[in-house]
């Protein structure tokens, strides 16, 4: 059931695959001869300098797919010298995580009904210290996601013939569970009036999500958040620019994996017109699709500040914990540094639509 949550998107997973495949499109050019020693991938996202322009994005129930996981993934991203955003919908919560790294993370939150609730949320990430708070816009009603339904999915599982047989199947990750700090929802539990058990915790995280979310909600979280604002979800150009004159520092072009809106477009796709029409007046990250370091450069060609991604660390995490996801980070850097050689570069901040061969998403004014 975690590795569906991971692997597929909402309805016909149309646009998950969209987000991959309008990747392939997208050819290099190729240079030779060029001094390719003393190559650098550091760059400065949100007055952070980081080893690479990667961040870990927000992963709900990150702790199921891996014991601990929420502090695994930041302690992976700790040491390769990259930010962690926690979900607000995690395992581990905001305090398990800062009790056990060294190095500020980013914090991911819902515009939830709970206004208490949210205001304390936030509380608590500044109490943390947490560098950037990420407010995901893109979840006012849920997409309707096949695989979660069938599978039942909740924290922690619930059990049924179903759930029942796939725990048998997998006997080392229930030896790996019983080691969890946690197995439901940290950073709710315990923190809202009259939640008290796993029935109520359920009940409220259903009813919580806010359909009524405008952007003078934005205003309300900018009045008490004090550091820095990222905006996720943003596929529009239009919306873009509203999120420019909320005074946001960074937009994140995300399309939740292609968990939400099924036929939208690709992330990729949108990312020149977004580009262009924020006109550098804010930083513009980007997230989906993302498979390895090669689609890390194509989109910082076309216009991206930094890369999120999701799916490639989680199946490092569900496969060997903490390693996983510094392996899954290698690789997508070795891949990274390889390719921008290759096509004559020696710094990531260089790199733009001159290293591409082939754009198929080009700007029609």
């Amino acid at each position: 059931m975690f590795f569906e949550y991971a692997d597929t998107g909402s309805w016909t997973s149309s646009t998950y695959k969209r987000n991959e495949n309008d990747f392939k499109s997208i050819s290099f050019r190729q240079r030779v001869a060029k001094n390719m020693s003393n190559r650098n991938l550091r760059k400065i996202i949100i007055g952070e300098d980081i080893n690479i322009p990667l961040v870990l994005s927000p992963i709900g129930i990150c702790g199921l797919q891996y014991a601990n996981g929420e502090i695994l993934a930041a302690k992976a991203a700790e040491k390769k010298g990259i930010p962690f955003t926690l979900s607000t919908m995690s395992i581990c919560s905001i305090e398990d995580v800062a009790e056990n790294t060294s190095k500020p993370f980013w914090f991911q939150l819902y515009m939830m009904k709970d206004r208490t609730f949210m205001d304390n949320l936030i509380k608590r990430a500044q109490s943390a210290k947490c560098s950037a708070l990420v407010v995901t816009l893109d979840l006012q009603v849920m997409g309707q996601r096949h695989n979660d339904i069938r599978n039942n999915l909740e924290a922690p599982p619930k059990i049924n013939l179903n759930t029942v047989m796939q725990f048998v199947s997998k006997p080392s990750w229930c030896l790996n569970m019983m080691t969890a700090k946690k197995l439901n929802f940290g950073n709710i539990m315990g923190h809202v009036t009259n939640v008290t058990n796993l029935s109520s915790l359920a009940s409220w995280t259903a009813d919580q999500f806010d359909p009524t979310l405008t952007w003078e909600d934005i205003a309300w979280i900018k009045d008490r958040w004090k550091g820095k604002l990222i905006l996720k979800g943003i596929m529009d150009s239009e919306d873009a620019m509203l999120a420019v004159k909320a005074g946001a520092d960074a937009i994140i072009i995300s399309n939740h994996g292609g968990r939400q809106l099924d036929g939208a477009p690709s992330t990729i796709s949108v990312l020149p017109e977004i580009v262009d029409a924020v006109n550098s007046k804010i930083e513009v990250h980007f997230d989906g699709g993302i498979r390895s370091g090669q689609d890390v450069l194509k989109a910082l060609a076309l216009g991206a500040d930094c890369i999120h991604i999701g799916r490639p660390y989680v199946y490092g995490l569900g496969a060997k914990g903490q390693e996983g996801v510094e392996i899954a980070i290698e690789i997508i850097k070795k891949e990274l540094d390889l390719t921008m050689a290759m096509c004559g570069e020696t710094n990531i901040s260089n790199v733009g639509l001159h290293n591409l061969h082939h754009n198929p998403f080009k700007i029609i004014n």
